[in-house]
């Protein structure tokens, strides 16, 4: 098996040579059509599942896939900040959102926190899910698929919901100049399901229900 700086040289002599013309063009700009937010598992890979090539995404990459309230702070905020830069400075009119089946970030909230002494910015991250994890535990306590059924789906509604939170987004969905997306990816199956905003309701992906 190629090591990866094996697959990176491989790159510069032969694959590179695939999309040659396409990087080129790229050289000085991007201009992207749709802000993917994605988990950081090595099994979601953004441009494989939309079979996008290179320009196409600007992509939030960050564990289970959360969007934060907006908030101007002093500190560092890695998915916020992308997020106005997406918004204001490339003008992206898309958004997805991408959850996914068997996230270790959903699973984790309702593990001891013990188990993550040693990852206390990462105990720290996932408390933006605990108002979810409260909703799950009212409909069920004692089977782990389906809450983590529960939270992967809740977690992409919270993330539109907080997402609304930040400038001039809300106004922009409202009056049709930005769409937005929920999607629960099954990585075992391939399927996409998509929340719909306006039945609140997820529906596997297809191209009509895309465009509803």
């Amino acid at each position: 098996m190629q090591s990866v700086l094996e697959k990176a040289v491989n790159f510069m002599e032969e694959g590179f040579k695939e999309h040659e013309e396409l990087f080129k063009s790229l050289q000085n700009k991007q201009e992207p059509k749709v802000l993917f937010v994605s988990c950081t598992d090595s099994r979601v890979v953004p441009n494989l599942i939309t079979k996008s090539l290179p320009g196409d995404l600007f992509t939030i990459r960050n564990i289970a896939n959360i969007i934060p309230p907006y908030r101007v702070s002093d500190e560092f905020l890695a998915t916020t900040s992308a997020i106005e830069y997406a918004i204001s400075i490339l003008k992206i009119k898309t958004i997805i959102i991408c959850g996914h089946s068997d996230c270790g970030g959903c699973k984790a909230l309702y593990e001891p926190d013990e188990k993550f002494k040693s990852a206390p910015n990462f105990k720290s991250w996932i408390r933006l899910l605990e108002p979810i994890k409260k909703q799950v535990l009212k409909f069920s306590s004692d089977d782990p698929a389906k809450m983590a059924w529960l939270t992967e789906r809740l977690n992409v509604i919270n993330s539109i919901e907080n997402l609304l939170t930040y400038p001039d987004v809300k106004q922009k969905y409202e009056a049709g100049e930005l769409d937005i997306y929920g999607w629960h990816y099954i990585i075992e199956t391939g399927e996409i399901f998509s929340y719909d905003l306006k039945t609140e309701t997820y529906k596997l992906l297809t191209v009509e229900s895309n465009n509803s």
